[in-house]
């Protein structure tokens, strides 16, 4: 990003007006531009959204609204301004360390992942909902305006995509506000609690979705999927764990297109087609698995309490 769209950012925040803050940028970010500020003896966060993010289906508005109504509950970063014309954001320090995948691999981070989900589930409403398959449909859309290259094959499987979509509305829970992109280090720990960050993607959906995209994204195994499956829900639930392992999958098959959109348009220094590729690759090997068939079963099973 330009040293001049970062100046212009700083001189329209109102909150350090008066001083000399000062910037360093942030690592870490795949659709935005992060940087620390400090100013008059405090830390904040400034976001500037990366170029062309309408694409993408980011609603600058929804993203505000939903970052307030999870910050009621404590789990999300106070938003302490917003710049409309650039959609800049000024948002809340929060001390302590990022998470990544190895972080995240023990039971009781797993509990702890299960009670941040309660209360962001338990936020005022959202301001838009979320649903990977009409988001999947949107991106489709912008693949073929914008001749974007998606991996071979990827259409012949709408036909399963929609049976999974089928299979996930048998026993569908009421819609809750959700992050719905959480990535490893949208988690950051501090010292109570797992707080989580970035809400461009948030909207009402089946809390499933946060549950299955949290364990694809931290690379649960099965049995650390149960175990965040039961802290979420207070007992055993093998239907709904069998509802997570589905969004997981779906986390694969919808991001897949994010990151093809991403490798057109994104000016931010990543791999994006390797990121795709691999999503794609790794839902391939769910999708052509013994489990795959198995949690359809288990999701759509009669006579299941």
């Amino acid at each position: 990003m330009s040293a001049g769209r970062v100046d212009d950012a700083l001189a329209l925040v109102s909150l350090w007006k008066g001083t000399e803050p000062k910037v360093s940028q942030l690592s870490g970010g795949l659709t935005n531009e992060n940087y620390l500020v400090e100013a008059g003896g405090k830390r904040y966060v400034m976001r500037i959204p990366g170029q062309s993010t309408e694409l993408l289906s980011i609603n600058r508005d929804n993203e505000v609204y939903n970052t307030k109504a999870a910050a009621t509950t404590g789990i999300a970063p106070m938003v302490l301004e917003h710049v409309p014309g650039l959609d800049v954001l000024v948002l809340e320090f929060i001390p302590g360390p990022t998470m990544s995948s190895r972080t995240l691999q023990s039971s009781q981070m797993v509990a702890r992942m299960a009670s941040s989900f309660r209360r962001l589930h338990g936020s005022p409403r959202f301001l838009e909902d979320f649903d990977m398959f009409r988001l999947i449909e949107y991106y489709l859309g912008i693949v073929d305006e914008q001749i974007i290259t998606i991996p071979a094959g990827y259409r012949d499987w709408l036909p399963t995509i929609a049976t999974i979509e089928r299979a996930l509305s048998v026993a569908s829970l009421p819609s809750v506000p959700c992050h719905n992109d959480l990535l490893c280090e949208n988690f950051i720990d501090d010292g109570e609690a797992l707080r989580i960050v970035d809400y461009e993607l948030s909207g009402n959906n089946d809390p499933c979705f946060d549950l299955g995209n949290t364990a694809q994204e931290a690379e649960l195994d099965q049995d650390r999927r149960a175990a965040l499956c039961s802290a979420y829900f207070g007992r055993e639930d093998e239907r709904q764990l069998a509802r997570m392992n589905l969004f997981a999958l779906m986390s694969d098959i919808g991001w897949t297109l994010w990151g093809a959109i991403q490798s057109r348009i994104s000016n931010v220094e990543f791999d994006f087609v390797d990121y795709y590729t691999g999503r794609w690759e790794r839902a391939l090997g769910v999708l052509n698995s013994g489990h795959f068939p198995a949690w359809l079963e288990e999701a759509t099973a009669q006579n299941k309490v």
